[in-house]
């Protein structure tokens, strides 16, 4: 078999059979394969797509690529989630927690943010203390004792999908749905939950710009971890505006401690509710849609939520007196204000433009290796739908740094307001299983 031969094979819209999937799998693993021959077929695959039986077979055998996570010795049903990343998106911080307290294994495995997407881990970390690597064998105790854990993923998963993105990212074939499916469910599989939600995000904020792209990455992830054995399912949610009000690593840990003392952003707490319903309901802890949903706010009522957030930070490493205790949490040493420049309703929030001026402020890393800023951030006073008058603070700078006039004004460009009423969208779109 020829790689020379497949490349040409798709190129000319063929289907690859299981044998040359795995041989250029193989080959991209073991180094046998130039990268020049991998990065032509990229471009193939990219114009040409794939099959979902291609889509399939490639994300098994990327799964299998490296080490895969047994979690069979933890008892019960375990769930996962997984967020195509967005601006403000602290979900796993309040979600998880609030799933575990309903008696349903949370084990999680998350990645660090790049860009204006903030990372799980990252904001874990923003929290004294808390590691985010750990044996299996603690991580399956952990996860057995207290019902969740959030970890970073490993070196050793899914070697064949690094070396895949770091090609397409420099060679223009990262926007591939099959591609971009393979490789987010080759690490979720490889995780080893027996169930995956996937939050997949639309709008100015997200990846994928159109509601139609994400349905379509959607639907592509849902028939590949069906297809592989998994109670796979998807929701389709808003990211044109920030989620809940806060962007920045410190400043969204507080907003999720506040969300599981019942004081959280509407937004924010309708989309946990909303996920976390369907995670109990894979996981069979509650018959219907209702009764998931009450035993989830139930959870925020009575505090077993913040409870639990609580224990996974202690088991983790860290000191959970900040969580009893925000204000121990370190401060930004600026805070501005970004104030209307006119009055009427907030029509929308480019959450784009609040990400990168957010990563501006130092709350996120614009190369793999950069340093952040867990104190930096931006948050908002206003949301889409709200009356505004001119000379209202809109929106609060958190930085560190001094020379951010444009950054400021960055901020202030991200709303734009009308004088007509202006009634907000839903968080979440669609459901896909």
């Amino acid at each position: 078999m020829r790689m020379i031969d497949l490349i040409i094979k798709k190129r000319d819209g063929g289907e690859h059979s299981d044998a040359e999937l795995n041989f250029i799998v193989t080959g991209i693993s073991d180094g046998s394969l130039p990268d020049y021959q991998i990065a032509a077929w990229l471009m193939a695959v990219k114009f040409v797509g794939m099959t979902k039986r291609e889509t399939a077979v490639l994300t098994d055998l990327m799964m299998h690529s490296g080490d895969t996570i047994d979690l069979s010795d933890i008892k019960g049903i375990t769930v996962d989630k997984h967020s195509t990343g967005g601006v403000g998106d602290k979900t796993s911080l309040a979600l998880g927690p609030m799933v575990a307290a309903c008696g349903v294994k949370v084990a999680k495995m998350s990645g660090r943010g790049l860009g204006h997407t903030g990372g799980t881990l990252d904001k874990l970390e923003s929290i004294p203390g808390v590691s985010v690597t750990m044996p299996r064998d603690r991580f399956i105790a952990q996860v057995n004792d207290i019902g969740l854990a959030i970890l970073g993923q490993t070196s050793a998963l899914v070697p064949a999908d690094k070396k895949l993105y770091a090609l397409r990212d420099v060679t223009g074939t990262v926007e591939s749905l099959p591609l971009i499916a393979g490789s987010i469910m080759s690490k979720k599989l490889a995780s080893g939950a027996k169930t995956i939600l996937l939050d997949v995000k639309f709008g100015q904020g997200a990846f994928m710009k159109t509601l139609e792209d994400a349905r379509a990455l959607a639907q592509t992830m849902v028939a590949i971890g069906t297809k592989l054995g998994r109670d796979t399912r998807a929701i389709i949610t808003d990211m044109e505006q920030p989620l809940g009000m806060a962007v920045g690593n410190i400043l969204e840990v507080k907003e999720a401690i506040d969300t599981l003392h019942g004081r959280g952003p509407a937004d924010f707490v309708e989309l946990c509710l909303s996920a976390g319903t369907i995670m109990l309901l894979q996981a069979q802890a509650a018959k219907t849609s209702d009764e998931a949903r009450a035993m989830l706010l139930k959870t925020l009522k009575d505090g077993s939520a913040f409870r639990k957030l609580k224990q996974m930070v202690s088991a983790q490493g860290g000191d959970a007196s900040y969580l009893e205790h925000p204000e121990k949490f370190a401060i930004a040493r600026r805070t501005i204000a970004i104030k209307a420049s006119e009055s009427g309703y907030v029509r929308t929030i480019n959450a784009l433009m609040i990400g990168e001026a957010a990563m501006k402020l130092g709350a996120g890393r614009a190369t793999k290796d950069a340093a952040i800023d867990f104190t930096a951030g931006i948050v908002l006073t206003k949301k889409v739908g709200d009356a505004v008058m001119k000379g209202e603070i809109i929106a609060n700078a958190h930085t560190n740094k001094d020379d951010i006039a444009e950054v400021l004004d960055e901020i202030a460009h991200a709303f734009v307001i009308q004088k007509e009423p202006v009634k907000p969208g839903p968080i979440v779109y669609e459901t896909i299983q």
